[in-house]
């Protein structure tokens, strides 16, 4: 592992994958990392489902019309759900073990995408989590908040360039609008 700095700049989103599979010891580590994930009140509100069949990641791309692409070209996607009735933060909860299991598959060099599903709607105005839990019978009872798209990436992006980071939307001791 390299120190978090270095991963955190090396890291984005990849919409483009090899058709090479990821190896069971990688997808492991790669769940392994969301359930690491911190929870309020340890609650761990979240439930994983790792999809590698490609008809269903076929299925899943038309969760929305638009920026669901890469579930067609991954080898591995992991739907992200939670549950309202044991965390009042489950998204929260989950939004976090989400951003883990990207980190992890980074530093493997695997890339991931986030594919948005909560608060979104199919094609024909169904919501999303609705269509993702009729497709693979999540209960009602647990919201879907995000698909992880994983893969070999077949993309190259470069490191981001700290000189460019929003320092201005940094404000200490208070809010300072003249930074704005």
């Amino acid at each position: 592992m390299e120190n978090i700095h270095e991963l955190l700049v090396r890291r984005h989103s990849i919409r483009k994958y090899t058709s090479e599979p990821i190896a069971a010891e990688d997808v492991k580590l790669i769940l392994e990392a969301g359930l690491l994930a911190p929870t309020s009140k340890s609650s761990r509100s979240w439930q994983f489902i790792a999809v590698d069949d490609r008809a269903m990641l076929d299925r899943l791309a038309q969760c929305k019309p638009a920026g669901a692409l890469p579930l067609s070209r991954c080898p591995l996607a992991i739907v992200v759900a939670g549950s309202p009735e044991l965390s009042d933060p489950w998204v929260e909860d989950a939004s976090i073990a989400a951003a883990y299991m990207q980190l992890q598959a980074e530093d493997l060099g695997i890339g991931s995408c986030w594919i948005q599903v909560r608060g979104r709607f199919t094609a024909d105005g169904i919501p999303s989590e609705e269509y993702v839990q009729e497709l693979l019978g999540i209960p009602e009872t647990l919201p879907v908040l995000c698909i992880m798209t994983f893969g070999h990436k077949d993309e190259e992006r470069r490191p981001v360039d700290t000189s460019k980071l929003c320092w201005e939307k940094v404000h200490i001791g208070r809010w300072n609008p003249a930074v704005d």
